[in-house]
């Protein structure tokens, strides 16, 4: 009989939250230009007239953002990606420019893009030099409603076996100006460069979570709370468990799963902590290794799982992260997100379906051309 390590911790009967923590999603997008797809710094000119409180700029000219507000059920959810989306593109296309939805700039160096006004953004500019090019990146964050800042914290510690396979499954990003970067997730790779990145520290206290925040100010690597940038992190502001592992989804669909997940896991860690369970003992060092393996060979290759160092085929390990989400999941959430990801496995990865549009002619400028059109209209049928 077969057993996979990610799945043994999977079948244990845990009440389900009622209601379900409330959640909400982040998306980042590049601007491009479709005449030559490099990414332009435009972000102002696009947004010069937007008057949708959720949407907004972000580091670079290069970057927009959307924010959704507090949702409590998917159908919410799915409805403010789709009109986000398309109310991004639509602001765009006035400017005649494109949105795409990619981890990484395909074309175009994010080291000349242009910085963002504000006060904030010089700072970290002129504190951290060329490691900011590492801001030039976009995710899929997802927020979870949490009770109280202690809880997240033990949150946090249940979320980190989790992070690998979250991250093969959210991998879109393996093109870097022009060229294959042999990872799934260059965003991955790029965004740890920063000294506050990375998979959180087992904290198993908010004291311990707040002597930690304390000692990166004091050493420079942060200017303020938000720059905290785990996997996993408390809101320095709300009361929420932020999860920034994902690339940013190639499809609405997709961004859906990767929050219908993240949600059930982090409901399910909730049942665990009020239960008085412990998180696994996982070492920084661990952890970091199986999240780089995850990002380099997305849904496509082998996750570890951080606990064992077992490694397991990555469209399996994503199956069991739903499994393992299935117990925090309302019926109709986990219905959805099972049919969601049975169309990611049809269709292969973001960073897959990048590859393959590369491969057809070797031309970068078809693999900006697939991410405007995915971006607008979804995963394929």
């Amino acid at each position: 009989m077969e057993h996979h390590s990610l799945a043994a911790h999977d079948h244990r009967s845990l009440p389900v939250p009622a209601p379900p923590p409330t959640f909400g999603i982040e998306e980042e997008f590049f601007l491009v230009d479709p005449r030559t797809r490099r990414i332009t710094s435009r972000a102002d000119e696009v947004l010069a007239d937007n008057r949708n409180p959720h949407l907004c700029g972000e580091f670079s000219q290069t970057q927009l953002e959307a924010n959704s507000p507090v949702c409590t059920t998917s159908t919410e959810a799915h409805e403010f990606l789709v009109s986000t989306r398309h109310a991004l593109a639509e602001a765009a296309d006035r400017s005649r420019l494109r949105i795409i939805a990619s981890g990484s700039s395909v074309l175009g160096d994010p080291a000349a893009a242009r910085l963002s006004d504000g006060a904030r953004y010089t700072a970290m500019a002129d504190h951290y030099g060329a490691l900011c090019d590492a801001h030039v990146v976009c995710g899929c964050h997802v927020h979870v409603g949490v009770p109280d800042r202690e809880s997240a914290v033990r949150v946090s510690d249940h979320l980190r076996r989790w992070l690998p396979s979250l991250t093969a499954l959210g991998a879109n990003s393996p093109f870097h100006d022009g060229r294959d970067t042999g990872h799934a997730s260059w965003r991955t790779i790029t965004w740890n460069r920063l000294p506050s990145a990375g998979p959180p520290p087992l904290l198993r206290t908010l004291e311990t979570h707040d002597r930690t925040v304390r000692a990166l100010a004091h050493s420079g690597a942060i200017l303020d709370p938000h720059m905290v940038y785990w996997g996993v992190r408390l809101s320095d502001h709300l009361p929420t468990l932020e999860i920034r592992v994902g690339d940013v989804a190639a499809t609405t669909e997709e961004a859906l799963l990767m929050a219908l997940i993240v949600r059930g896991l982090s409901a399910r860690a909730l049942s665990d902590v009020r239960l008085g369970r412990p998180a696994p003992e996982i070492s920084g060092a661990a952890l970091l290794a199986a999240l780089w393996r995850a990002a380099r060979d997305g849904l496509e290759g082998e996750v570890p799982d951080p606990l064992t160092g077992d490694l397991v085929p990555g469209h399996r390990a994503a199956d069991h992260l739903l499994r393992a989400a299935l117990p925090g999941s309302a019926p109709d959430d986990a219905d959805l997100a099972a049919v969601l990801l049975e169309r990611v496995h049809r269709a292969g990865s973001g960073a897959a379906r990048q590859r393959r549009a590369y491969d057809r002619r070797g031309s970068p400028a078809d693999v900006v051309d697939l991410l405007i059109a995915q971006t607008r209209e979804g995963l394929p049928a």
